[in-house]
């Protein structure tokens, strides 16, 4: 009896070509993998948030005692509303498990968009998300250093027959846009490396727009930030401006490598190269041999009736 033929596996293709309907099936297993793994991490959280919601809350100025505390001086933690526990520890518990597992699901992203990618795409790939993740590590954790003393200037506005009560939600949504504003503003420089690597942007060009780049980043910092205090705003804005010219500093030792390996490499499409015009030496110039298929009239001299004197089938010596 004849055995049942057994599919063969596809093999794949080394440029990463597939079928839509493969891609489609390949963008939802990398998903679902990803959502397990976001879930597994915020059910292990679970354990957790009493410390959670603690770190959160531990920038806040909390009152001491059970007296009304007026003025500006501190505040009091509340929850507002009967569901504010649950909903504020989901939302706490589920912002930790995206954290935790953004290993898992950053290289589910990774590993669906690659194989499309060339060698030297993938090797800037690598480098990029190398330097991304420290420098939005180093924003959100700025931001933590700077809050409890953004919360200090805030409430010292407050007038003195007043006491603040402060929501957890209001508390939560603060963190997490000090901390998202904070970490994508650091990743500016990688942007500007970036647009210089591709040639789009020169570092004398970056340098000559540093007032501006300043007076934006300036403007920024005072838009950004939740906190409404100039502490705020220059706390946020001094770093950028350290990593502009750190990236500026970067970009014109690029051009520098750039030009000495390729000194039409900053030409524009339409500028024309320098040319070198001085006229060279001629070196010595080589006889040339008749050759040996000349025509018969060309040997013998019969196409000008033997008229003309010739040299190997030629009127002169050339």
């Amino acid at each position: 009896m004849l055995k049942p033929a057994r599919s063969k596996q596809k093999e794949k293709d080394p440029e990463g070509r597939m079928p839509l309907a493969d891609h489609l099936r390949e963008l939802r297993n990398r998903l679902a993998k990803a959502m397990l793994a976001i879930v597994i991490a915020s059910v292990a959280a679970v354990a957790y948030s009493q410390e959670l919601m603690e770190f959160l809350t531990s920038p806040v100025p909390e009152c001491v005692g059970d007296g009304p505390q007026k003025g500006g001086v501190c505040a009091r933690v509340v929850y507002t509303d009967l569901l504010s526990p649950f909903t504020t520890t989901v939302k706490v518990v589920l912002m930790a498990g995206i954290i935790v597992s953004c290993p898992v699901w950053l290289y589910q992203m990774w590993a669906f968009v690659a194989p499309g990618l060339h060698k030297n795409e993938k090797k800037y790939s690598y480098y990029f998300a190398a330097a991304a993740a420290p420098l939005f590590a180093g924003g959100a954790y700025f931001a933590y250093l700077v809050m409890p003393v953004s919360m200090k200037v805030l409430l010292s506005i407050t007038p003195a027959p007043a006491e603040n009560l402060l929501s957890v939600d209001k508390i939560l949504d603060f963190t997490v846009r000090m901390v998202l504003i904070f970490g994508f503003s650091f990743e500016l420089p990688l942007l500007l490396i970036m647009l210089n690597l591709t040639g789009m942007v020169t570092g004398r060009r970056m340098l000559g727009w540093w007032r501006g780049a300043v007076m934006g980043i300036f403007v920024f910092g005072a838009i950004a930030t939740p906190s409404t205090d100039p502490l705020g705003m220059v706390a946020l804005s001094g770093p950028i401006i350290l990593l502009y010219f750190c990236a500026v500093g970067f970009s014109m030792l690029n051009d520098r490598r750039r030009r000495r390996n390729d000194p039409d490499a900053e030409l524009d499409d339409d500028e024309a190269s320098d040319l070198d015009l001085t006229p060279a030496a001629l070196g010595e110039v080589e006889p040339v041999a008749a050759t040996a298929r000349a025509l018969p009239e060309q040997a013998t001299g019969e196409a000008d009736g033997g008229r003309t004197n010739r040299l190997n089938g030629y009127d002169d010596i050339t």
